[in-house]
């Protein structure tokens, strides 16, 4: 967690004026109910999902067709203010924290499903759509959108596809990029631009991964293509407990190497479990050390062997119990605690962090014991719940933002699970984007040449760096300073860190 790359300041004066002009501006292209610019109408605006970072832009733009979004971003290209894209605002890393001098971009009300398409299998909707009410559109035609963030009941298309968002069911169906056929949106100057194709193929560069997991830096997304996949005939998932966290990750990878790709495989420690369980009553083992919920999908007769030869392998790697979901609402029942990890978290601590790295699955144990030992160094607790599949850790460290000295703890708790995971092979980010959180930790894992390069790609795209500026990718001067003070800290140095 790391404080976002600051605007140059301007005194109260200078703001205001800078504030009229890009009103006045704004006003000649959009109703006046689509614009807020007054303090108290800015202020759901001013974080996303983190709040720990907060700030208020000039103006709130609230567009309801494309022409007005072209026309906020010509506008703001010629005045050369910064654009911050905003969907549900449901995002964990400050991605959507606006620029304190610059607009706000809400797409809120780009929320229609504009086709469903069963014989293809896709769906065309807006970015503003829900996750689920793609899959609830779908559902007549036996069909439904796999990614399932956490969030899904709340958190938009646009907002997974500027984040690639996952969800349990990442594993076997992959991320957001693996479910989107085409992108459309507006560059920085308010040209339109598509990215993919409804067909196999598009025309020109294939720039369509490059935009998904781009974090709003490239283009604005009003519109999306959706790949849909049939409804499974029967899924099926099993509770496994274990009395040790390393056997619980040996069992994770001795999953895959077994040649089994589940649905889903999930798994959540004891202090997670426990949180869960009070709140929504799963039947979850409350003295294992951890339990994994692995998912089979398919037909009957696929269901019924995978979940034999899964059974097999949990138990040759030491699980404790064994429970198979008899129903689909006991297996949705064992979902419901793994869905309700953060609300869970809410209940027990007044402000949790919640970070996002990614490890080999060989190092599930290895990371989890280190997370162990951070919780007496910084004083603070951490529950862990995770993608075990793909490595994806989401451990939330539980805090008290009303003392300042619990913040700097726990964002340096947070910093020390990144770096660790980077130590161990992994990245300092899974599906949760880098924001303004995780900007210190770029200067760990990328080298200031790979960094310039990602630069390279913003400028291709953006020239004057005006859409979602001072995040992401940290400049040169922050490293330096980042890197100063790990010597200071006597913290383990990085190669990346050594040059400055």
């Amino acid at each position: 967690m790391n404080a976002p790359e600051p605007a140059a300041p301007l005194a109260g004066a200078e703001r205001a004026a800078r504030q009229a002009e890009v009103v006045a501006a704004l006003q000649r292209v959009l109703p006046a109910h689509a614009l807020l610019w007054h303090a108290e109408d800015t202020v759901p605006y001013e974080c996303d999902g983190l709040t720990a970072y907060r700030e208020r832009p000039l103006a709130v733009a609230l567009p309801e067709t494309e022409a007005q979004v072209a026309a906020v971003l010509k506008a703001c290209h010629r005045l050369q203010v910064p654009v911050v894209a905003r969907g549900a605002g449901t995002g964990l890393s400050g991605g959507a924290m606006p620029h304190a001098l610059g607009v706000t971009l809400s797409l809120a009300k780009f929320n229609k499903i504009l086709k469903v398409d069963p014989v293809s299998r896709t769906a065309t909707v807006q970015c503003g759509v829900r996750n689920l009410a793609i899959s609830e559109a779908a559902a007549p035609y036996g069909l439904y959108y796999a990614p399932d963030p956490s969030s899904q009941i709340a958190c938009t298309i646009g907002g997974n596809v500027a984040e690639n968002s996952g969800g349990v069911h990442c594993l076997k169906y992959g991320l957001t990029v693996h479910n989107v056929l085409q992108v459309r949106g507006f560059t920085v100057d308010g040209e339109p631009v598509t990215f993919g194709s409804e067909a196999l193929d598009a025309p020109g560069l294939d720039l369509l991964a490059a935009v998904v997991g781009s974090e709003g830096m490239l283009a604005v997304t009003t519109e999306v293509v959706v790949r849909l996949v049939p409804k499974p005939r029967l899924a099926r998932c099993i509770m496994a407990s274990f009395d040790d966290v390393r056997k619980a990750g040996d069992a994770v990878a001795a999953v895959i190497a077994a040649g089994i790709i589940p649905a889903g495989l999930e798994m959540m420690d004891k202090p997670m479990t426990a949180a869960v369980e009070d709140f929504v009553h799963a039947g979850y083992d409350l003295d294992a050390a951890a339990i994994l919920l692995c998912e089979s999908d398919g037909t009957p007769e696929e269901v019924a062997e995978e979940i034999e030869r899964m059974q097999a392998v949990l138990s040759a790697a030491g699980a404790t119990r064994l429970q198979v979901s008899r129903s689909e609402q006991e297996r949705l029942t064992f979902w419901s605690g793994r869905k309700n990890a953060f609300p869970a978290s809410g209940r027990i601590s007044p402000d949790y962090m919640c970070m996002d790295s990614t490890i080999p699955r060989k190092k599930l144990a290895d990371i989890l014991l280190a997370i162990a030992e951070m919780e007496t160094k910084y004083g603070l607790r951490c529950c862990n719940v995770f993608h075990a599949g793909d490595g994806n850790l989401h451990p939330l460290i539980l805090f008290d933002a009303n003392d300042p000295d619990q913040l700097r703890r726990a964002e340096l708790f947070g910093a020390d699970i990144l770096e660790t995971s980077v130590r161990l092979g992994g990245t300092v980010t899974g599906e949760h984007g880098v924001g303004v959180e995780k900007l210190n930790s770029m200067c760990v894992q990328f080298s200031p040449e790979e960094r310039e390069q990602m630069l390279a790609l913003k400028r291709a795209f953006d020239p004057a760096g005006l859409l979602n500026p001072g995040k992401v990718i940290p400049t040169l001067a922050r490293c330096a300073e980042y890197g100063k003070m790990h010597v200071r800290k006597g913290l383990l140095p990085f190669p990346e860190l050594e040059r400055f």
